[in-house]
């Protein structure tokens, strides 16, 4: 096998042809890495894989033509066919020698992510998978490409069958795709499903996305060893008719190319049966498909059946929730996911709701109710004012899902009231998405407007009132903390008196320190001393921030006595020993300690149980920034200050665990080129390399035509 190597691959590069396959793939390559890499500085060769990809379909047959087909029309094969050599030998030289040709720019693709790495935030674990995914696929191809060579003496036709099954190869998603979702009979279904099987791309597509499936990995192994046998098996049945043999093994070729098909069908079709958890691994670097530590602990503690139908054909589904859902079944034996074809039951969703869902769309049915999911909440979009059109941004498809399975298996749905009429800072989308998440109702109260907060109020949120209350309206506040009322109290640096609302945090014994805290400990803050990140101490409430950071600028102090008898204090969040409350800010870039100032420490965020004169316990959680719970500051933590939101909220509406999932962000930071590094690569990979290796090539084959 080894001679049969060397001379396949001395072959490759003494003639053109080898050489002109990698100047090709070479050009092709730099040309798209130029382009999104160095250009538009996507952080991630994937698209560059998934872009260049098609090229294979013109010059893998032009590499494979002459393999074998040239062999037999020159009968030159015949001195292999009568070689001491067995012919799995034969393919598997010759097979190596095409592999170790597309090796060459696969590698030089490879080394490129390291020159990336020095540019900004690079994604290793996607564009690696997506680097495998390609070398697999350009594989498969070679192999298709060797044993259509086999069938034929004309090179040409060779390469047109090579080009015709790439091609298939290419479009079948498209195709399959297409009969499962218009079919209406079980025929048609099937036969999309078969032809699937013929699917070379979604598999590389799903390896570039970052998600490493076993299943798609040996879905390329096994056809490549399944194409490789074929070839044995034409050559074999032409070595025995050489030496004399009959019809009996062409009978014996088609029985085993049977038997290697089943069991290549079998071996596949095994692995669907192997939990998702154990066959897959996210390698995104948000873990977009790895389901969360909440997650779990929710799915374990689920004690009722559970279906969630998906208005959807299977292979059409969106391809991140379908795997979400997946490893959702996985953990727990309530939970089942079936799909739902809208060409089929066009009228399904009318035994849960009168209008017509997304297609997409989620139907989740518990035993004490149902909801839907709109597949429009699935993803989150902004508007790109460049391009002035909207981009993905974020997937929350578990966070949905989640937030579903708890509506629909809840004993009752508590309600928030947000308190208004004092220029409170009103809660923007995603914390409101938050509490929708937590199956939490949320209605403004304006207080003038009631003699009392309603009955069925599980808690109150006061979110950094600009203007103080009034003294009735105080009032109203303490008297459903007394009856055992909980709150979440976010406190303000607005100017002027707040003798009021200040009232509301003495209920519990707490008071504001004057002042903004300025941090003094390089370690807990952000460039600037008043940029907070606080100490996070260990709570129940903390516990889902695990190690990361919560953002609070411009945060003050909250005070208290800790020997409180009929007060329980947790402190959450909390600053450094040399912190100092600065009282007057008159420039905003001076960070020096002055006389009046405050020493620290302080606490930013506390936790207060109170014990009422009524016999109730009213249960409130106390922030001193007022902007902690605001979109900009959760950017600077990514989704932690959400995370210690709902952690809140769930405690308040006492449920033993958040089930308010943060979406996961799908935006990327671009990597940063000058136009001089910029226009240096470009010369280098679009034109230097790829011409160097044609004139490599073309010195060595116009030598050896010489001769």
């Amino acid at each position: 096998m080894r001679a049969i190597y060397k001379r396949e691959l001395r072959s490759y590069f003494c003639s053109f042809t080898g050489w002109l396959f990698v100047a090709v793939n070479l050009f092709v390559m730099g040309l798209y890495f130029v382009v999104y890499n160095m250009l538009m500085g996507y952080p991630t060769i994937s698209y560059v894989l998934q872009s260049i990809v098609f090229t294979f379909i013109v010059t893998i047959p032009i590499l494979t033509m002459r393999t074998l087909s040239e062999e037999r029309k020159n009968k030159t094969d015949q001195l292999i066919l009568t070689a001491p050599v067995s012919v799995g030998r034969i393919v598997l030289g010759k097979y190596l020698a095409l592999v170790t040709v597309l090796l060459l720019p696969t590698v030089f693709m490879g080394i490129l992510p390291l020159f990336l790495m020095q540019a900004g935030e690079f994604r290793l674990g996607i564009s690696y998978a997506a680097l495998l995914g390609f070398f697999l696929y350009g594989s498969l191809a070679l192999a298709l490409g060797l044993f259509l060579s086999s069938l034929t003496e004309n090179v040409v036709i060779a390469a047109v069958l090579s080009f015709g099954a790439l091609f298939l190869g290419y479009i079948m998603p498209g195709i399959s795709n297409l009969l499962s979702t218009t079919g209406t009979s079980a025929v048609t279904t099937a036969v999309g499903r078969i032809l699937s099987c013929f699917d070379m791309v979604s598999r590389f597509d799903t390896l570039s996305s970052g998600y490493f499936e076993v299943e798609a990995v040996v879905y390329y192994l096994s056809a490549i060893t399944l194409a490789l046998f074929c070839t044995a098996q034409i050559i074999q049945k032409r070595r025995y008719n050489v030496s004399g043999g009959g019809l009996k093994l062409g009978a014996y070729s088609v029985t085993g190319i049977i038997l290697a098909a089943v069991l290549v069908v079998v071996v596949n079709l095994g692995l669907n049966y192997v939990p998702e958890q154990y066959s897959s691994f996210d390698l995104t670097e948000n873990k977009l498909y790895a389901l969360t530590e909440e997650t779990k602990e929710f799915l374990a503690g689920l004690n009722e059946d559970v279906t969630v139908y998906v208005l959807s054909e299977e292979d059409a589904a969106d391809a991140n929730l379908s795997k979400t859902l997946e490893r959702m079944a996985d953990q727990s034996g309530h939970l089942q996911v079936k799909y739902v074809s809208l060409s089929k039951n066009p009228n399904f969703y009318q035994n849960y709701v009168t209008e017509q869902p997304s297609a997409g769309s989620l139907i989740v049915e518990g035993q004490k109710r149902d909801t839907v999911v709109d597949f429009g909440d699935i993803y989150t979009y902004e508007m790109d004012y460049s391009t002035y059109s909207y981009q993905t941004t974020g997937y929350d498809g578990e966070g949905q899902v989640v937030s579903a399975l708890a509506y629909v298996t809840t004993e009752e749905m508590p309600v928030f009231y947000a308190i208004g009429g004092h220029g409170e800072l009103e809660l923007e989308e995603k914390f409101v998405n938050t509490i929708k998440k937590e199956n939490v109702s949320c209605e403004q109260l304006m207080l003038y407007s009631v003699d009392e907060i309603p009955e069925d109020a599980q808690g109150l949120i006061l979110n950094a009132p600009t203007s103080d209350y009034s003294k009735e309206d105080a009032e109203k506040v303490t008297a459903y903390l007394e009856k055992g009322g909980n709150a979440l109290i976010v406190s303000t640096l607005a100017e002027g008196e707040m003798t009021n609302f200040e009232s509301i945090l003495d209920f519990y014994g707490i008071s504001e320190v004057e002042g903004t805290i300025v941090e003094a400990d390089r370690n807990y803050y952000y460039q600037n001393p008043y940029y907070l990140f606080p100490k996070i101490e260990s709570a129940e409430v903390t516990a889902p921030l695990a190690d990361g950071l919560v953002f609070a600028p411009f945060s003050r102090g909250l005070s208290y006595e800790d020997t409180s008898d009929d007060v329980h204090y947790t402190p959450l969040l909390t600053t450094s020993d040399i912190a100092f409350s600065k009282t007057d800010i008159t420039d905003s870039s001076d960070y020096s300690k002055g006389e009046a100032d405050i020493d620290g420490p302080f606490v930013v965020s506390v936790e207060a149980e109170k014990s009422t004169s009524s016999g109730a316990v009213s249960h409130a959680f106390l922030v001193g920034g007022e902007s902690m719970f605001t979109g900009l500051a959760d950017d600077m933590a990514p989704g932690n200050n959400v995370k210690l939101f709902s952690s809140m909220i769930s405690s308040l509406a006492e449920r033993e665990a958040s089930v308010a999932i943060p979406e996961k962000s799908l935006a990327m930071s671009n990597l940063t080129f000058s136009a001089q590094t910029a226009y240096i690569t470009a010369i280098l990979c679009v034109i230097v390399v790829p011409l160097a290796t044609l004139i490599t090539g073309f010195a060595i084959w116009f030598r050896r035509r010489r001769r």
